[in-house]
């Protein structure tokens, strides 16, 4: 294969939307944290996309007068986007599985996220073994690192859940 259709053929990931995601994973709203995959290499990494918007609910009293998203939630959205990425990545093997978040280790939280901002979220695998991932995540927003995170995740069975 040539070098021109190697790089073709890579550079061809479809944005994956809402719709898509919420088939890939279990959460809605008010939990649903990311409303769009821009990029992914499957088992390797991903980037996701949240729209903070002033309706989400815990700007209600996170803070009145200077709302601002909470932590939590921000790494809580990192862990969204890897469960897309380990569904996207086991492809069929991931019917009737869940992910679920195990560790959150070396979290930082650089610069607030406030309604009207675009968090980008990036994720890379640090290493998978058998139904345990391990992940390094970075909120990105306009530039700047808002956040940071080191976590891992255990795929199970809907039934053993």
């Amino acid at each position: 294969m040539s070098e021109e259709n190697q790089v073709t053929e890579e550079s061809e990931f479809e944005q994956i939307d809402i719709v898509k995601i919420m088939d890939m994973i279990p959460h809605r709203y008010p939990l649903l944290l990311v409303d769009r995959i821009l990029e992914m290499e499957k088992g390797k990494s991903i980037t996701g996309l949240k729209n903070v918007t002033m309706n989400e609910p815990h700007f209600m009293g996170h803070f009145p007068g200077a709302p601002i998203m909470p932590g939590v939630l921000i790494v809580e959205a990192m862990a969204q986007t890897s469960a897309v990425l380990v569904v996207g990545s086991m492809e069929g093997e991931a019917n009737d599985k869940l992910v679920y978040f195990m560790t959150i280790d070396d979290a930082r939280f650089r610069k607030p996220v406030t309604p009207g901002d675009t968090i980008h979220l990036h994720v890379e695998v640090v290493r998978s073994r058998g139904p345990v991932w391990k992940f390094k995540g970075r909120a990105v927003v306009d530039g700047k690192l808002c956040a940071e995170a080191t976590f891992s995740a255990m795929i199970v069975d809907r039934e053993d859940a």
